[in-house]
């Protein structure tokens, strides 16, 4: 029955993406993965298209969540739920018949979620209703952002929110820019805002975000506009008036 399985991969993030498809090729080559969804409305659209045995499922996704597409999956195929969240999270997806691997992936770890899905592949695919049932009351929230990938010529590069100093909007580009280098992504700043954490990310300017924890301190240039200096940067960065209300408190 392994030679014939087919999987979809649901995950929006690339890199992670290819790391997942790469260690699924390594570890079960029998695996036929038929698709691959980087949101959630596409995910339902190949499982209706593709009807595949397995699904490996982010939670997370653009669209529709993967709670959202859980539901129209459950008792469809087997589900393994891919997940950033911690082990108190993580006790919900241990409900019933259902998987689970955590970001970043270990081989080990998805290997033991292989042997369990070739044990019940040749039983009916379980409901989902326990698991979302115990998903809903972890009250999980929102999960930001917690890296942005750039590319460096023929490379990717992954950049934690935590290296970031600071994201500004460069015409048809966005610059990231840590404590070392500046890397140009093509994802517009808006959509950068709506993905970050908005208790470490402030908006300063319309075109910019800063990470909180990169702030030095603050001072007026000769106009009396406000000016933020960094802890590992050299510039400043102007603050516009609409978000000054942000520092009254410093």
């Amino acid at each position: 029955m392994s030679k014939t399985c087919k999987a979809v991969v649901a995950e929006d993030e690339p890199v992670l993406m290819a790391e997942l498809r790469d260690l699924l090729a390594q570890l079960w080559p029998e695996l036929a993965v038929v698709g691959t969804a980087e949101n959630g409305f596409e995910a339902l659209r190949l499982l209706d298209a593709q009807k595949p045995d397995i699904l490996f499922l982010d939670i997370q996704l653009p669209g529709l969540s993967g709670l959202e597409v859980a539901k129209q999956a459950s008792g469809r195929c087997h589900v393994v739920f891919v997940t950033a969240y911690d082990k108190y999270a993580v006790a919900a997806f241990e409900q019933g018949a259902v998987d689970y691997v955590m970001k970043p992936f270990s081989a080990a770890r998805l290997g033991t979620a292989i042997a369990r899905l070739k044990e019940r592949l040749a039983s009916a695919p379980a409901s989902l209703e326990g698991v979302l049932q115990a998903l809903a009351g972890v009250g999980i929230k929102k999960q930001y952002l917690r890296w942005i990938t750039a590319s460096l010529g023929n490379d990717l590069r992954l950049i934690t929110t935590d290296e970031i100093c600071y994201i500004k909007a460069d015409n048809k580009y966005t610059v990231v820019v840590t404590a070392e280098r500046e890397s140009l992504i093509r994802r517009p700043i808006k959509e950068l805002a709506d993905e970050l954490d908005p208790e470490v990310f402030w908006q300063i300017h319309r075109g910019t975000l800063v990470n909180v924890n990169a702030i030095a301190g603050l001072t007026r240039d000769l106009s009396g506009k406000l000016q933020l200096r960094l802890k590992q940067r050299k510039e400043t960065l102007a603050v516009s008036d609409p978000y000054l209300h942000l520092f009254r408190s410093m």
